[in-house]
């Protein structure tokens, strides 16, 4: 018969006796040195986080998505590279207004957000049950969520406020219309579509774009609950839906959605009758027919709620190569919003939780922050930088140009075309030469503590900016001009 595991501290000591304090004397007071009792009540004060500001009552499984239909032709994207491939997915369904502890079958918009994790790194797909939203301005997304919750007075959801507030944006019709229909209280989460809502762009390997939006459309089919059921329903079990999905996913009844695209190209987009970047709008089917893309199967439960689900945390700006985004003006706000939150909430090193994790290898030069498991070592963080074994950008990822009116979206050089000598060299022709020799040693004394080929990288700066500047330094660190002048022959020439 194997033994159980012993029990331990955080830091691994085995612990002895977990039901009772240490006391001095049977009925004497406690003592500070009962480390483990303290650790149990000092982790307990601690063991919540805040809530999501929205979609904070949630439900999730992991799954796998498998392409089923070469898109090639629109994206790069690799995990869509082949029919047949499989992708390791998670996904989280939510209601929108309520609370940590709402009821599930309640009339709402629900949260489709699922994490697509790609061998280059994560996609997240961070939609709604619903292919519009209720505003396309940011500056109106708080006010909304505001209207969504409680009173400031009375602490209840209030039919004032959000009817004050619909009534006077008439672009929240389309979604109003869709929450009050029969959509608007699902049966399941088994039982809704999902959609990314947005106009995003994809982008093949030949760097032509289209514009296009997601649709996952369940393979259980539409199912939703009149007024009456939903109210009997909550009644009994205020956890139905996600009941519904862990139970169904235990038993092997795995739910499934087909992923589909619409595609717009860049004429079609000047000539649709709408703003193509509207979330309060449709692409109508009949003019941008679905492309089948392949189909998500939800296969597994998170073991742990809180670690799994609760800390799980999506944000369009998680994407991948060949997808990318749009002038949706209500997204460009969501690129940041969502990651802040998740900062806020979870954590400023939130991505390196096991739900959160790239299962691709990560290397960048954020570091620190409370809960850092240590990520890039002992690497430079900071870039550019000379070592060669730190990572670096790669161009052929560089997304193309987008058009945007007479002005075009595009990283442009920021060095380029700019004169960055001429006022350091004027600057330095201005000092009397006592001054320019306290300047040479002052550098000398900095410089002169960095290795020889960083010196010569920035002798070379000097030398541009004026040939004195340059020989003055070089000689307060000890060098051979004759050498160093050698060496920089091109830069002197160039200079005079």
């Amino acid at each position: 018969m194997s033994q159980r595991p012993i029990l331990t501290t955080a830091d691994g000591a085995p612990i002895a006796d977990n039901q009772n304090a240490l006391t001095a004397g049977a009925r004497g007071p406690l003592l500070m040195q009962d480390v483990q009792l303290l650790e149990q009540m000092q982790h307990f004060n601690r063991e919540r986080i805040p809530e999501r500001v929205v979609h904070a009552k949630g439900s999730a499984a992991y799954g796998t998505f498998t392409v089923t239909n070469d898109v090639t032709r629109y994206t790069r994207a690799a995990f869509l590279s082949e029919v047949g491939k499989q992708t390791e997915t998670f996904l989280r369904f939510s209601t929108v207004a309520g609370e940590r502890g709402a009821a599930d079958a309640e009339r709402d918009v629900r949260g489709f957000a699922l994490k697509f994790y790609t061998e280059e790194g994560n996609w997240d797909m961070v939609g709604n049950n619903t292919p519009v939203f209720f505003v396309r301005d940011p500056y109106k997304f708080a006010q909304f969520i505001h209207t969504q919750k409680r009173h400031p007075q009375t602490h209840m959801r209030d039919m004032n406020m959000q009817w004050d507030f619909w009534s006077l944006c008439p672009e929240s019709l389309h979604q109003v219309t869709i929450l009050f229909s029969d959509r608007g209280l699902p049966r399941s989460y088994r039982h809704l579509n999902g959609y990314g809502s947005h106009t995003y762009s994809l982008i093949n390997a030949d760097g032509e774009h289209v514009w296009c939006k997601f649709h996952f459309k369940t393979l259980q089919g539409i199912a939703c609950m009149t007024n009456a059921e939903a109210k009997a329903l909550v009644g009994i079990d205020r956890e139905s839906h996600q009941r519904d999905l862990f139970e169904a996913i235990e038993r092997g009844d795995y739910p499934k959605w087909r992923f589909c695209i619409q595609v717009m190209t860049e004429v079609q987009a000047e000539q649709f009758q709408w703003n193509p970047f509207d979330v309060t709008k449709v692409w109508p089917h009949a003019d941008f027919p679905l492309i089948e893309v392949g189909i998500l199967e939800l296969n597994r439960n998170p073991e742990n709620y809180f670690a799994e689900v609760e800390q799980a945390s999506f944000s369009p700006s998680a994407t991948v190569p060949g997808i990318s985004w749009s002038p949706d003006k209500m997204l460009q706000a969501r690129l940041m919003s969502y990651a802040d939150a998740h900062r806020y909430r979870v954590g400023n090193n939130y991505q390196q939780l096991p739900v959160n994790r790239p299962r691709c290898p990560v290397m960048h030069y954020q570091r620190d922050g409370a809960m850092s498991v240590g990520q890039g070592g002992s690497a430079p963080n900071y870039f550019p930088n000379s070592d060669a074994n730190a990572p670096k950008d790669h161009a052929a990822y560089r997304e193309p140009a987008l058009p945007l009116g007479e002005v075009a979206v595009d990283r442009y050089n920021s060095r380029e075309g700019h004169d960055d000598y001429t006022q350091a060299g004027n600057l330095y022709r201005l000092m009397p030469p006592d001054e320019q020799d306290r300047l040479h040693k002052a550098i000398a004394g900095a410089l002169g503590q960095a290795r020889p080929d960083i010196q010569m990288r920035q002798l070379c700066h000097f030398f541009q900016a004026d040939i004195e500047y340059g020989r003055g330094v070089a000689c307060e660190l000890g060098l051979d001009m004759s050498a160093i002048e050698s060496k920089l022959a091109d830069v002197i020439t160039a200079a005079v």
